[in-house]
This record gives structure tokens, sequence and C-alpha cells, in this order.
């Protein structure tokens, strides 16, 4: 559309950026209401949800050298960190189905909180005793997120709070491994063996439900939206975008992705009909250690590193 191109191309490329990574982040918002909306268990959407995303990648030529190009020990690598990234998302759509979209998001807004403990004993960088604040502004916020919803969602809590360790620990281990690996790449590993160990823990574990359950029609579109139109679309669009902001722009847009969720499950799915007022000041106070972080890291200068699709929380 010619309107629509002429303001575009008026843009200068960093607020282009800018907008590109803020719709990014509102599409990976959207993932937590799909799973809600989605009415297959866990297991089964995940499976589905990986298996989509490897297909396509699995038509790119170029993901296929970049595998071949690594080394037996790397794809090794990799695929042990898929199987973190399965079991992060195996958690975190358990979460919302034994609670809701708002408490998964929240649980997975503490992920920086683990990173500030887990990435300097996996990578070697230099522990800041400065980061610790922010579990102590964060443990008050989880008390109260915790006091402010029913018993019966406690279980989601716990499961969505080991979804975000799993976060913290495939994230900083992407960190140390990806290199100048090809991120297409490495994503199809990674998910590809993720989905083969949730295909054997399914078969292994017949309670967590079917490994590949029929899709009805309503099931199917929604599983396309979030295979496509929330992985693949907005991790493609993240990759240019991120080329022109730095790591302090790009953080700050990233850590919106709870506030974005939460958002839209007001209006699409009425969560704050089961949610009080004492769980969103947990949320507040949460929120506000998660957007300290880029402070206390002072990474400001730096660029932003090419993610994985798996380096999503979502």
């Amino acid at each position: 559309m010619p309107v629509i191109e002429r303001v575009v191309s008026g843009l200068h490329p960093r607020r282009l950026a800018l907008l590109q990574i803020h719709f990014c982040v509102v599409l990976w918002g959207f993932t937590a209401i799909l799973g809600k909306l989605i009415t297959l268990p866990a297991l089964g959407l995940v499976i589905w949800r990986m298996c989509l995303v490897v297909a396509a990648l699995a038509l790119m030529r170029r993901v296929w050298l970049g595998i071949a190009a690594m080394t037996v020990k790397q794809r090794w690598v990799f695929a042990g960190i898929g199987a973190l990234v399965a079991l992060h998302w195996l958690t975190f759509y358990g979460s919302i189905k034994l609670a809701n979209a708002s408490i998964a998001v929240t649980c997975i807004a503490l992920t920086p909180i683990f990173l500030a403990v887990l990435e300097p004993w996996i990578t070697g960088k230099r522990f800041e005793p400065r980061e610790l604040w922010l579990a102590v502004i964060a443990v008050p916020g989880v008390a109260l997120v915790v006091g402010g919803v029913a018993p019966s969602m406690y279980a989601g809590i716990a499961v969505g709070t080991l979804s975000a360790l799993l976060v913290a620990l495939f994230g900083a281990l992407n960190k140390c491994h990806i290199g100048h690996h090809a991120a297409l790449s490495v994503t199809a590993l990674e998910l590809g063996a993720g989905a083969v160990l949730l295909m054997l823990l399914g078969a292994a574990w017949p309670a967590l439900g079917p490994v590949f359950p029929v899709l009805d029609g309503r099931d199917a579109l929604l599983m396309l939206l979030l295979a496509f139109g929330c992985t693949l679309l907005p991790f493609a669009l993240s990759l240019v975008a991120l080329r022109q902001l730095s790591a302090y722009q790009a953080q700050l847009a990233i850590n919106l992705e709870p506030v974005y969720a939460i958002l839209l499950a007001i209006p699409l799915l009425a969560e704050q009909r089961e949610l009080s007022l004492q769980f969103y000041l947990g949320v507040a106070l949460i929120l506000a250690a998660v957007f300290a972080e880029p402070w206390v890291r002072k990474d400001a200068a730096g660029t932003v590193s090419t993610q994985t699709v798996g380096d999503r929380s979502s």
C-alpha cells in the first residue's frame, strides 16, 4: 500500500527498528493467550508448535547448510539445549493450563532474577553482587502474587517458576555456544531435538496426554497462528530490528512482553475476574525488578547478538 510504504520509508532506521521490536513483543505476548485458547493438553500443544516450526525451517536450504557446518559435538550441545527449550515450553503452557495466562507470564518475568545468579556460573562472567537486589525487589512481589490468587492456582505458579528457571538455563547456555553459528540452523536443531524428547516423554508417560492429538478446525487455525504468526514471523522481524538497536533498547522492549500479555488477557480472556488487586501489585513489583535489570547490568553500550527462537520465554 503506497501510503504505508511512504510512512515507513520516511522513518529513521532506528525508529523503524523500535516499532518492529515492539510489534514482535506484542506477537510474543499473544503466545500465552493462544496457549489458553487452544484446547490441547500442554504436551500435544508444544509438540505441534515445535514440529510446525521445524517443518518450515527444514524447507530452507541455508538451515541445512548451517547444520552441516557444525561439528558433531556442537550438534549434540545444541540438541541438549533444545531439550531445555522443550521442557521450558512444556512447563510454560502447563502453567497456563493449571492457572491462567497472566500467572504464567508473571512467572516468566522472574527469568532475569535467575540469570543474575546462573549466568556468571555458566558463562564465567564476573558475578555482580548488585544484581542480587533484583531478587530482593522481586521476592515480596512473588509473595503478593501468590497471596492474590486462589489456592487452586498455586500449582500453576510453581510450574511457571520452574519454566522461568529453564529459560535462564538455556538462555545462558545459548550465549556460551551460539558463537557465529546461523541462528535459524541452531533454532531448527534445538526445536527438532526438543520435539523428539517430548515425543519420547509422552510415550513413556501417557498421563501427559497424546503425543499428536487430533486438531479440530479451531485448534488447527490457532496452532498455525501460534507457530507462524507468534514464532517464525516475530523471529524474522526481530533479526532485522536487532541490527539497529542497542542491548539496552532491545531489553526494555522485550521486558514489556508480560505487560502486553497481561493487558491482552483482560479483554480476550477476562482473567481480571480471577485475580485480585494484590496480584497486580505483586506483578508491579516483579516488573520493577525486571525493568531495573538493564541498568544493573549496564549493557547499554553493547549490541544485541542474534537470538534463536528458543531464546523467547514463550
